[in-house]
Order: C-alpha cells, then sequence, then structure tokens
C-alpha cells in the first residue's frame, strides 16, 4: 500500500545542515557534543561561510570533529588548538577560524595557550566543551570537576584541600585586555540551547569585524562517565553545574553589544 503525503499538511521543522556530514558518530547516547556540532553547523550556514571557515579540532572526546563538520579542519596535537588557530589566521586572515575543545583539553593541558591567545586578543573563536571530566579517557577528574563529584580518579569526591578548586574558564579569560567576546551558555533544555546559537552567532560576528578573541563556554552532559541515564543527566547540570557556572556574559566589548542576532 502507498500512501500519499499531502504537502498542505506538512511543515519541514528540521533538516540537517550543509555543514553536517550525513554520518554516524561515535559519541555516547545522550551527549550534547552533537547538539553543539549542530548549532555551529546551523550559524555557518545560515551565514553562508561555509567555504570560508577552517576548524581546529582538539584531542579529547571530539578528536574526530573533522570528521563531522563538512568544512576544512585541521588536528591539533592536545591542548595546541588555540596555537594553530592563531597560526591559521594570522596566514588566512579572511578565514573563519575556531577550536572546539573540552575541558581537558582547553581548561588543563592548553591552558596556556588559550590565555595567551586571548590576551593578545587573536581574532579567532574558540567554543569550549565544559562537562566536568575528562570524557575520552575514562572519566578522570578534570579541572572543571565541582567540589565533590566523583569521577574514576576521584571515587570519594573531588576534595578542594588537597585537589583545588575547579577553574571557571570564561571569568578567567574575561580578565584579558584582548578577549571581546566571552560568555557561558548551557545545552540541557531548549530555552538555553536557543541561547547557545545566539551567542555562537554572536562569536562568529565578531571575528567577522575583526574585533579579537571570543569564547563561548557551553556547559554540556557526559551520561556514560556520569554514571546516569540521560535525563538525570540534565537534572544533575542544571541543579548543580548551573549554580556553580553561572550562565552569563562576562566580557562583551562595546563594539559586540551593538551587534543585533
Amino acid at each position: 500500500m502507498t500512501t500519499t503525503l499531502d504537502p498542505e499538511l506538512e511543515q519541514l521543522v528540521y533538516e540537517r545542515p550543509d555543514s553536517l556530514v550525513d554520518c554516524a558518530t561515535h559519541y555516547c547516547p545522550g551527549c550534547t557534543h552533537g547538539v553543539a556540532h549542530r548549532l555551529i553547523a546551523e550559524v555557518i550556514d545560515e551565514m553562508g561561510i561555509r567555504e570560508k571557515t577552517i576548524g581546529v579540532a582538539s584531542v579529547g572526546c571530539s578528536v574526530f570533529a573533522y570528521n563531522y563538520f563538512n568544512f576544512d579542519f585541521v588536528q591539533a596535537p592536545h591542548g595546541r588548538a588555540p596555537a594553530m588557530a592563531t597560526g591559521v589566521k594570522r596566514v588566512l586572515p579572511d578565514r573563519f577560524v575556531i577550536t572546539y575543545q573540552g575541558d581537558g583539553d582547553m581548561a588543563s593541558i592548553g591552558m596556556a595557550e588559550v590565555v595567551h591567545a586571548a590576551a593578545r586578543g587573536e581574532n579567532i573563536c574558540v567554543f569550549f566543551i565544559n562537562n566536568a571530566n575528562y570524557g575520552m579517557t575514562g572519566g578522570q577528574m578534570a579541572p572543571t570537576t565541582l567540589p565533590g563529584q566523583k569521577t574514576s580518579s576521584s571515587p570519594s569526591g573531588r576534595d578542594i584541600e588537597t585537589q583545588g578548586y575547579p577553574i571557571r574558564a570564561a571569568e578567567l579569560l574575561a580578565t584579558l585586555d584582548g578577549a571581546s567576546y566571552v560568555v557561558r551558555r548551557s545545552l540541557h533544555d531548549p530555552k538555553n540551547i536557543r541561547l547557545a546559537k545566539k551567542a555562537i552567532r554572536t562569536a562568529f560576528e565578531v571575528q567577522a569585524r575583526g574585533l579579537g578573541f571570543s569564547m563561548v563556554e557551553m556547559l554540556s552532559i557526559c551520561p556514560t562517565n556520569w554514571g546516569m541515564t540521560p535525563l538525570q543527566s540534565l537534572q544533575w547540570l542544571e541543579e548543580k553545574m548551573v549554580p556553580y557556572y553561572a550562565l552569563n556574559d562576562f566580557k562583551v566589548h562595546p563594539a559586540v553589544a551593538e551587534i543585533r542576532i
């Protein structure tokens, strides 16, 4: 039996962005890396800049990002994505250059690179996925792991007396004069996902106008390593991560404030 669909009764609400490859990913079920990928790809399509965008992949769960985005990508050594992006942007200043990094990569091994890129005011966009652990290597404690949070390397919970406090990367980078746009968003519900997309678009507009360094931090879930279902993970992010990692605009250059998305 063949069913004929009436186009007047249907409305297309979503289709895969051209900037995403039509393939399966290696991400665990429930992981919000896929949501972040989609938002970045949608913005690139909407701006019509796919042929002018170059991404730099980190080492971590996002190590295969170059297989999923349908535009030019290069792979950086662990933590060195901002340094590589700096070189790419200086050689090809007319390109849109982005890095896509996790917390172990950017906030630990690559902290020096991102701090100095921001201090120099490099005209690049950094997209920072914060899921509070080293996701790829087994869920070990990361610089962003919350106080008391249990991980595979802190089974009794993060002890601030011996292991220190989590690093709030957005607040840290916002103190640097070279940074023009530094914000934190979350991917735990539709409202915040829409706000994250607006921030991503703003970051691209900052680069288009040559205003300097931008960083969008996105709080993300890791159901596998957190030992939770995806739904439980979304609730935990909202109840535990958001109070510690405030969703806010931490640095907005006056010229950036004039951009209306």
